[in-house]
């Protein structure tokens, strides 16, 4: 689902798109690993909004506790003590922010220790995970606890409407000009993301004379470029990262940072390719020096890209 229009109400009805600032109910906030959660709860503040926050043990930063009017740790299992925590708090309006990780949570038997689900995360999620026809995919289960908020009277929207500045528009944003043999290698590349991404594997390649390198799936854009590195010794590859075709805004966005650009440059990348419209920059001015001093390109494009990477290059 797209995100929707800011409401113009004043009634604080749960709705997918975020009540005004007139509104005192606070704003529920369920935060991942990285900047984005923090990003997002500054920003709430900054309206003039309380934010409560659910906390990802293991995945979110303490700096939650010095932001938030209310911090809840708590494994991600814990989806019962989830939802009545935000009910006790008041908020309808809850937003997700930050990235999970979905191999330790799934596939790693010790991480369950500090995650093991309750008895209402097993009912939400149990036909996902355990059924004979089990379906693991992020939508499917990102859908069902949706479904669950939704039955407690709470709406999940996207945090970009929270802060849709973090959303980038199309354009060189930073580092060298890209060169011809890199715009081919992104033009291949984003048709290769987008299926990737209609198929629900991940939606990062890396690309150089056009021949994909590295595909992310299950283990993430960090571990895709780290393998990219190894894999490719000569380096000058391009990081192609894109939406989903039909990106439901709520939650998944694809996101970079200063730690993505700083990896690039580690495993030997001089490029990075996003959607624009469609791709979170968080700390962006930070992104952009680091892009800089490193020699890495950055450029947002839209569709169809080619169009757009002539003009990313010209002037």
């Amino acid at each position: 689902m797209s995100s929707a229009e800011t409401s113009t109400s004043l009634d604080c009805q749960p709705t997918t798109s975020v009540a005004t600032p007139a509104c005192r109910e606070p704003i529920g906030l369920i935060a991942g690993w990285g900047r984005f959660p923090v990003q997002v709860a500054q920003k709430i503040k900054s309206q003039g909004r309380q934010v409560v926050a659910v906390a990802i043990t293991g995945h979110a930063s303490h700096e939650l506790d010095m932001i938030c009017d209310e911090v809840f740790w708590s494994g991600v299992g814990k989806l019962g003590k989830h939802l009545r925590f935000f009910q006790r708090s008041g908020a309808r309006q809850i937003t997700m922010a930050g990235k999970l990780f979905k191999a330790d949570l799934l596939y790693q038997g010790s991480v369950w220790v500090r995650h093991f689900p309750d008895l209402t995360c097993i009912r939400t999620l149990g036909p996902c995970l355990l059924g004979s026809k089990r379906d693991a995919r992020d939508d499917q289960l990102l859908l069902a606890i949706t479904a669950a908020y939704r039955r407690r009277g709470m709406e999940i929207f996207p945090a970009t409407d929270l802060a849709p500045e973090l959303l980038v528009s199309d354009g060189h944003l930073a580092g060298p000009r890209v060169s011809k043999q890199s715009q081919q290698d992104t033009q291949f590349g984003w048709k290769i993301a987008k299926q990737m991404g209609g198929l629900d594997i991940g939606q990062a390649v890396t690309i150089k004379d056009s021949i994909v390198i590295a595909v992310e799936a299950i283990e993430g854009t960090d571990a895709c470029i780290e393998r990219t590195g190894q894999l490719c010794k000569r380096g000058g590859w391009t990081l192609v990262k894109v939406s989903k075709p039909n990106q439901d805004m709520r939650f998944d966005v694809p996101t970079i940072g200063p730690q993505t650009v700083q990896k690039v440059s580690d495993a030997g990348g001089k490029g990075i390719a996003i959607e624009a419209n469609r791709t979170i920059v968080v700390d962006q001015e930070a992104t952009y020096r680091l892009a800089e001093r490193l020699g890495v390109s950055i450029v947002s494009l839209d569709i169809p890209c080619s169009q757009n990477l002539n003009r990313s290059n010209a002037a």
